[in-house]
């Protein structure tokens, strides 16, 4: 057939309305030509998230986890809301773009909240039960999809609900860790105060005092008087050489999370079920990962589950098409291993980085995860000289990070350190775990 033989189509389409009543690509013609397009919304969200995991992650250094993300949260409800009522795809995908910038910035400011007002003995529970929401949230956007299948209603569902999210928000605290060492000791005594208040702690005002506050963070006071910038996490060698690893650790163990997503679409074709399934797995497989986080530590974890996830895929690869259950059998393992490692390594990542730092990290760590997001679907271009290459790179790169792992110091029992002193001196700064975290503690949070 030539060119003289085809013709356009001139009377429209006609979809497939048994599984969605309505898609963005049945809203605007996103075929045949237009195919291409079909990517372009959820691209423009993920560089949206690129985008703001930098800037905000900037702001929120300079001022303060809770405004930030209380900004976030009523831009996302905002954007999210607009994107129903989009009336072109022009203004859908640039919607997308303003609504991924805030999201990336509500999960990591909030773990950042969780994570510097929780006990060094707690971190890797903390950590995890924020990671197993995640997926508990994914299990939920299953069901959802099942019971709403018009993509305007769902996407308002998904996203009303942000606006009392946001009103909520005005209750609370901001990190008193990230107040002491910006040189706001007086607010940061007062948040201590107000939650220990909370929690029922009789006498707060006695037991929390300036005085022993500065007694216990003197070195974190000092060093307050300076400014951190993003360019501080390269300048000292501890700290350079952290930052340079979990960045490593983090874009090797996105490739895969990726890269096995596209292969658990063998569970079937109903995509609803698929989406509770990934979750659930997911939310087992982290859970189970604090036992050996707690009692093995940060790095033997980490390579095990590394050495996991690259193992499966690199056998699945041989595994011939005809054995189905094998192959699923192994996806789901390496799925939930990559996911448990990324716990861990949120838990790792938040004992090696400082206070004073750990927004730019946060910002610099979802700038990795990005481009490791972006570089997996790339890779399976590879197939046209190799079929196997793509799963073998998928395979070798967590594997490669188990082994990186060993160059990382174990954190295990160690509170979060404050300040860039207390990276570059970490010998002298666990013998403070006893003085600092029993200070803490005082607010049982």
């Amino acid at each position: 057939m030539t060119d003289l033989d085809t013709e356009p189509c001139v009377d429209g389409w006609v979809y497939d309305h048994s599984l969605f009543s309505s898609t963005v690509v049945t809203e605007w013609d996103l075929i045949c030509e237009h195919q291409s397009q079909k990517s372009v919304g959820q691209s423009l969200f993920m560089a949206g998230m690129l985008v703001g995991s930098l800037i905000y992650g900037l702001l929120s250094d300079r001022f303060g986890r809770k405004l930030i993300l209380r900004c976030c949260l009523l831009q996302f409800a905002i954007s999210g809301t607009c994107v129903a009522f989009a009336p072109t795809f022009l203004i859908y995908c640039s919607l997308r773009f303003w609504s991924g910038c805030s999201a990336v910035v509500i999960i990591s400011n909030n773990s950042m909240l969780i994570i510097e007002w929780t006990r060094s003995q707690s971190k890797a529970m903390v950590i995890t039960l924020v990671s197993c929401a995640l997926s508990i949230g994914q299990m939920m956007l299953g069901g959802l999809a099942f019971i709403f299948r018009e993509w305007r209603t769902l996407q308002l569902v998904v996203s009303v609900p942000f606006f009392v999210f946001f009103l909520s928000s005005r209750w609370l605290v901001e990190s008193s860790r990230w107040l002491i060492v910006t040189n706001k000791p007086d607010e940061g005594l007062k948040e201590l105060r107000k939650v220990a208040h909370r929690n029922g702690i009789k006498n707060a005002e006695e037991i929390l005092s300036m005085e022993g506050l500065k007694a216990t963070m003197q070195e974190e006071l000092e060093a307050a008087q300076t400014k951190p910038t993003v360019f501080d996490l390269f300048r000292t060698p501890n700290l350079r050489k952290s930052a340079c690893l979990l960045s490593f650790v983090r874009f090797a163990t996105t490739i895969p999370y990726f890269g096995i997503f596209m292969n658990l679409q063998h569970f079937g074709s109903n995509i609803f079920l698929f989406q509770v399934i990934f979750g659930a797995l997911t939310v087992s497989v982290r859970s189970l990962a604090v036992l050996p986080l707690n009692h093995m530590g940060r790095r033997p974890t980490q390579m095990f589950l590394m050495f996991l996830v690259g193992t499966s895929i690199l056998v699945n690869t041989f595994v011939p098409q005809e054995m189905q259950t094998l192959r699923v059998a192994l996806a789901s393992v390496g799925i939930g291993c990559v996911a448990a490692s990324g716990s861990a390594l949120s838990v790792h990542s938040a004992e090696l980085i400082p206070s004073l730092l750990r927004a730019n990290a946060a910002g610099l760590d979802m700038l990795v995860s990005r481009c490791g997001a972006t570089l997996a679907p790339l890779l399976m271009t590879l197939v046209v000289y190799l079929p196997t290459l793509p799963w073998i790179i998928y395979g070798a790169f967590p594997i490669a990070a188990g082994l990186l792992i060993l160059l990382l110091p174990e954190t295990k029992t160690l509170p979060i350190p404050d300040t860039i002193q207390d990276v570059e001196n970490r010998q002298k700064f666990s013998r403070k775990i006893n003085e600092k975290d029993s200070y803490i503690k005082v607010t049982k949070f």
